[in-house]
């Protein structure tokens, strides 16, 4: 009797130690799935990693190389015209520019834009405000007031180029030189990295100067922002 009963314990034992071995037999399966499944999903994420990678490398050379043609187009902008009636930027022939009645005055304006075209821009931006400060109502006030602007702009001064445009475009939206003004406004947020209100000066452009050439580069030049 007592032998059968040692038996019976030792095969329960053994049996207990099998069913065991069987579950974690079972147990280390399903850790093998799940490594190979978690590999699987590592795999899938690190491509898409990859992928994601090389297509903002894409996108960050796209744009680089839109600023560089876009400072290509606001040095263009800022170029004076070289006669009566010639192109002076993105809005086609022009009318010439107004002269004023006052020799001075037209003297002071003229030296202004020569240092501009020399590209001595500091000393153009300070004869042009100096300018401004004398002859706040001439006729030549909005033309100096835009290249006040471009030789800012120039000089690097995005934020001084966006207050001096800003307000020109504001007290002479019908100026022939407004949309222009308002390209070089774009140029200055695209430098200061503020795509969104570059996106909205372009968009603007498009809408209120419809038919220029100013809108006709703005509306290529939005989606690239």
């Amino acid at each position: 009797m007592t032998y059968t009963r040692t038996a019976a314990i030792a095969l329960l034992t053994l049996g207990g130690l099998a069913i065991n071995q069987a579950a974690f037999a079972f147990a280390d399966d399903d850790a093998r799935k799940a490594i190979v499944e978690l590999r699987q999903q590592i795999k899938i994420l690190t491509e898409a990693n990859q992928r994601a990678r090389i297509q903002l490398a894409d996108q960050i050379e796209a744009l680089e190389q839109e600023v560089v043609r876009l400072r290509g187009d606001m040095e263009q902008l800022g170029r004076p015209s070289s006669g009566p009636g010639s192109p002076g930027g993105t809005s086609g022939a022009r009318a010439p520019d107004a002269k004023s009645a006052d020799p001075r005055e037209q003297s002071a304006f003229d030296q202004s834009i020569e240092s501009f075209r020399k590209g001595q821009y500091k000393e153009a931006t300070e004869n042009l405000t100096a300018f401004l400060t004398l002859y706040p109502d001439s006729k030549l006030t909005p033309t100096a007031q835009f290249y006040l602007g471009s030789s800012r702009f120039a000089s690097k001064d995005f934020k001084g180029a966006i207050t001096t445009l800003d307000v020109m475009v504001k007290r002479y939206p019908r100026e022939t030189r407004a949309p222009d003004a308002l390209l070089l406004i774009a140029g200055s947020q695209i430098e200061l990295n503020n795509r969104p209100a570059a996106k909205a000066t372009l968009q603007r452009i498009v809408q209120e100067y419809k038919g220029t050439p100013a809108a006709d580069t703005a509306a290529k030049r939005i989606p690239l922002l």
